[in-house]
């Protein structure tokens, strides 16, 4: 429990976090959460926009780069304007909206050749006359207002921020059913327009301002549906084409208390609703990328290239496409996107009545997702293994974002998707950072305890699996342990000072703890000139009996190296004796809340001290009993060398001296050990007579075998002090 209530109080900490960013007004935290979010938006709607379709009830007419070398650049004469608008009627377009103003009006050629010639001292009479009766003919900005007049055509006007004066002139506003109720409505104001000149917007009562605000990441997502100006209140482009094509004579506005301000929640059309934000704005419906709307070259139209069935019964929508133009934005669903088709999404939505909604309740519901998703997380993560953990995040990701992704597609909701991604993204990478931290610690703590005593390969082979049990709250298991002591080291520890001992054991240690660790054995301890290792923990070790008796022979080797060593610098000769068994012990980290130490102990442990005693009794430098001699038998060539009760056990041994390994072994030591069978055979029949020449032989072809020797003598003691019948050829040891 201690070791999760850090991670669980680390997750607390970052929902709150989260939390905070979601709703702080500290704007640059407000601006990075806002981005995030937006990015967020951006995946989820391109992810769910489906497969392409084109939608026919809106057409947009394209003045593109094919219009531009073929009519000449723009703007067009309006007479042109006038043809294309007469043409869109005769084909039955049911409204024309353009998404172009007209601020300034177009000069009359005729008047502007009277006013040159005049300007120019030039007196031609007849051809003033002949001009001056035909001036109206060239007022093409009248020819417009009379194709617009009496026609379903909304006129394009932009509603600004600039504090500059405004020009051209505004259509009617909207009128409302209950003007006290628009009056007392908080609505975006603009501070300046460009409207249309007034020949033009006075032949039509309709428009709507075209205007677009990106988000602060220069995004359009949004669009306002209405503005005021001054009192008046004004459609956009897509909503004034909406309602004529609707035949509405007005719209309605279903407002809410926001604070202390009552803002407009619904825009309705008729039967439509268009849902807004406290801006009174709308989030495009997007259809799809560019392209999701018939696109007809405006001079096709005005060549007669397009067929009626495209045109008719639609709303239109004239617009350009060209690169020169300058309507070209930035969308969710595409860098480079025309802007005449976010109002042709707009148009479709509301006829489909289909709008994504951030509705009034949104913020609670964030707030409380955001809550839940982060204390799930907080609780449950600490509890689980990595791979869980992994497993546990990926399903709390799929299933949050699942709903809000179900809830955007079945019903047009915007929920935040933000701090889900922050939180999935956080309190895991958290979790799993203080994992690796808090495992790299116990593998510090594995080093810590184990490094001087286990083989680096072998601590390796614990951090790869710090989860397994070493034995730190004991444990028993088929273990090696190995004695190791100087012979005569009281003798030798007098003739030398202090220094040159200490020197010594230095460099006697060293090199034997190396042999201890090449063979994957543990150091227990060092008491006086003695170590003490064992074999098969803390990393379990099938063949740790083989292991124990190889690095035993290894050291007895490197004992003559260093005896050469210490000779050559005047320190003296040491030999060394070894005992190993093997058995059932208790290996654990053991002692006082003082003083402890990873260890082994048991009646296993007591016999391998035991042997390492005998060495000198049998002037060898290894035994090992009977556990460890039946693990290595197969490996390893022994000579057996007594039946032994060792002080304070009533149970004999049979002890052997490890040689070489079987691979080493010639036919001379096989012969010799076979004999030695035999011998140990006679001896334990009282065959004494037998078996001291058996012995005799064996002690003549090995005499630097004090074994040999040994039993003659014990032969002939028993010959003059016969046994009792109850003797079984047991050698009773009386000391340690």
């Amino acid at each position: 429990m201690k070791g999760r209530l850090f991670p669980v109080s680390v997750g607390i900490a970052l929902t709150l976090l989260v939390l905070w960013l979601q709703f702080t007004s500290l704007p640059l935290a407000r601006q990075a959460m806002q981005r995030l979010d937006y990015l967020a938006y951006d995946l989820r709607l391109e992810a769910t926009l489906g497969e392409p379709r084109v939608d026919p009830r809106v057409v947009i007419v394209d003045v593109d780069e094919k219009s531009l070398q073929a009519e000449g650049h723009w703007p067009w004469p309006r007479d042109r304007i006038a043809e294309l608008v007469d043409r869109l009627f005769a084909q039955g377009a049911a409204v024309v909206a353009f998404d172009v103003v007209f601020a300034e009006a177009e000069r009359n050629s005729a008047q502007a050749v009277l006013t040159r010639l005049h300007s120019r001292g030039i007196r031609d009479e007849a051809l003033a006359r002949v001009l001056g009766a035909r001036v109206s003919e060239f007022d093409n900005n009248a020819r417009l207002a009379d194709k617009i007049a009496g026609r379903d055509v909304v006129l394009g006007f932009i509603l600004h921020s600039r504090d500059e004066p405004p020009t051209g002139v505004l259509p009617q506003a909207l009128v409302f059913a209950d003007p006290e109720q628009v009056a007392q409505t908080s609505l975006p104001r603009a501070v300046g327009y460009t409207g249309n000149i007034e020949v033009l917007q006075g032949a039509s009562p309709y428009g709507g301002f075209f205007s677009l605000m990106p988000d602060s990441d220069g995004i359009y997502r949004r669009a306002p549906m209405l503005q005021r100006v001054g009192d008046q209140v004004y459609p956009s482009l897509a909503l004034e084409a909406v309602r004529l094509y609707l035949l509405a004579e007005r719209i309605d506005l279903q407002t809410a208390w926001l604070g202390n301000e009552q803002v407009v929640e619904v825009i309705r059309i008729g039967d439509r609703r268009v849902p807004t934000d406290a801006l009174a704005r709308a989030m495009i419906p997007f259809h799809g990328g560019r392209g999701s709307f018939p696109y007809v070259s405006a001079t096709d139209v005005l060549h007669g290239r397009v067929p009626d069935a495209t045109l008719a019964g639609n709303i239109v929508l004239i617009g350009t496409t060209a690169q020169g133009l300058f309507d070209l934005r930035a969308t969710p669903v595409q860098s480079i996107f025309p802007g005449v088709e976010v109002h042709a999404n707009l148009i479709a939505g509301m006829l489909d009545n289909r709008f994504p909604v951030e509705p009034s309740w949104a913020a609670g519901a964030n707030f409380t997702l955001t809550v839940l998703l982060g204390l799930l997380l907080a609780f449950l993560l600490p509890r689980l293994s990595p791979s869980a953990m992994v497993l546990a995040t990926l399903s709390v990701a799929a299933a949050a974002m699942g709903a809000n992704v179900s809830l955007w597609t079945g019903s047009g909701i915007n929920l935040a998707m933000a701090p889900a991604v922050l939180l999935v993204g956080s309190i895991p990478t958290f979790n799993i950072a203080f994992g690796f931290w808090r495992e790299s610690r116990g593998r510090r703590r594995l080093k810590a305890m184990f490094g001087q005593y286990v083989p680096p390969q072998l601590v390796e082979e614990m951090n790869r699996h710090p989860d397994r049990n070493y034995g730190f709250t004991g444990d028993s298991r088929e273990m090696s342990v190995l004695f190791c002591d100087i012979r005569g080291f009281t003798t030798l520890s007098e003739r030398l000072t202090a220094t040159q001992l200490k020197e010594l054991l230095n460099q006697f240690f060293t090199p034997m703890t190396r042999v201890v660790f090449e063979h994957r054995g543990t150091i227990d301890k060092y008491v006086g000139d003695m170590i003490m290792a064992f074999w098969g923990a803390p990393v379990d070790d099938p063949e740790h009996a083989r292991h124990a008796v190889s690095a035993a022979l290894a050291m007895l080797r490197e004992a003559e190296r260093l005896s050469a060593a210490f000779t050559a610098k005047g320190l003296p000769e040491v030999a060394v004796g070894i005992g190993i068994n093997s058995g059932v012990m208790n290996v654990g980290d053991m002692g006082s809340e003082y003083r402890r130490a990873y260890t082994v102990i048991g009646d296993a442990v007591n016999l391998a001290s035991r042997l390492e005693g005998m060495t000198r009794f049998y002037r060898v430098g290894l035994v090992i009993g009977e556990g460890t001699y039946q693990y290595v038998r197969e490996h390893v060539v022994c000579r057996e060398l007594d039946r032994v009760r060792v002080k304070g056990k009533t149970e004999a041994v049979t002890v052997y001296e490890p040689l070489c390994p079987r691979a080493a072994g010639t036919a001379e030591l096989h012969a010799e050990l076979a004999q030695l069978s035999t011998a140990l055979a006679r001896f334990r029949a009282r065959d004494w007579q037998a078996a001291d020449a058996a012995f005799a032989q064996l002690e003549t072809a090995c005499p630097d075998v004090y074994l040999y020797a040994l039993y003659r003598q014990r032969i002939a003691a028993l010959r003059v002090d016969e046994p009792g019948e109850d003797w079984d050829g047991v050698y009773e040891r009386t000391t340690k």
